[in-house]
């Protein structure tokens, strides 16, 4: 089976690095740095340079890249693909790629599923890939109704043996209302708050300080197109946790111990319900 993958930052190439290890799949890859791409094949985290010629060779085509980058790469390669190949792109809101590709792919012979491997590091870019980022990692795909059930298992299987311990089926419009929440809302909340921080204040920090502006770091090109898009659902995540702080604020400047302390209850409860949920999967 060939593998095409277009973008080798961080889950691009840890994406190809993974198939390399463990299948004997033919990698083929490409990105915008050519440095990136002859780095690539000195290190033999791809076999071949991914171009419009052996795109035609690729059973699976992951594409990962910017959302608006994605896009664009599909259709300008729509007619290179081959047909009844899979295409996933890998961005991480799903209803405004789905809208744009799914059509692309019905005209061209082709299956698009949309996908999210929700793994990460602090640090993007080539240098920082690695084979093992997708071990116990959750694989999320929203493939279209029609989608062939085989087809869907093969893909299954093939994200397993990359490392994924789970692959979530769902709907872009459940995935983008969720990801709003568990994801792009902390990345807010952590700019945010980091830009609150007087730098004298800095001796005084510990793990919550940590803990709270881990994500703070952001690719900015990139998290800004995923805001944008997935717009309408943010917004109304950020205004819920506005509207949630300044209850905690009124409450605090009337001095309430009691109604303090149920807030802060109410929020230990809802944590602690949140673990046996997660444990219980």
């Amino acid at each position: 089976m060939n593998i095409g993958i277009a973008g080798l930052g961080l889950i691009g190439a840890s994406l190809a690095k993974s198939v390399k290890l463990n299948t004997g799949f033919c990698v083929f890859g490409t990105d915008i740095a050519q440095d990136t791409v002859l780095k690539a094949r000195m290190f033999d985290t791809i076999d071949e340079e991914l171009n419009e010629e052996n795109i035609a060779f690729c059973d699976y085509l992951l594409i990962a890249l910017y959302p608006k980058d994605a896009i664009d790469y599909v259709r300008q390669n729509a007619a290179h693909i081959k047909k009844g190949a899979v295409v996933i792109d890998c961005c991480g809101i799903k209803q405004a790629i789905v809208e744009a590709l799914a059509p692309i792919a019905k005209q061209y012979g082709f299956t698009f599923i949309g996908g999210h491997p929700m793994a990460g590091r602090a640090h993007s870019g080539f240098d920082h890939s690695s084979a093992s980022i997708f071990e116990k990692a959750t694989m999320i795909l929203t493939p279209e109704a029609e989608t062939d059930i085989q087809t869907l298992k093969c893909i299954k299987d093939f994200f397993l043996k990359l490392g994924f311990v789970k692959v979530i089926l769902t709907t872009p419009e459940v995935h983008d209302h969720v990801i709003a929440h568990t994801s792009q809302l902390a990345h807010v909340l952590s700019s945010a708050y980091v830009k609150t921080t007087p730098t004298d204040e800095l001796l005084f920090t510990g793990g919550s300080y940590a803990d709270m502006t881990r994500v703070a770091s952001m690719n900015e090109e990139m998290w800004s197109e995923l805001f944008l898009l997935n717009g309408d659902q943010l917004t109304l995540e950020i205004d819920d946790l506005i509207r949630r702080l300044k209850e905690y604020s009124a409450i605090i400047k009337k001095n309430d111990t009691a109604a303090l302390r149920q807030l802060l209850r109410e929020g230990t409860q809802r944590k602690a319900q949140i673990e046996k949920n997660q444990l219980e999967r």
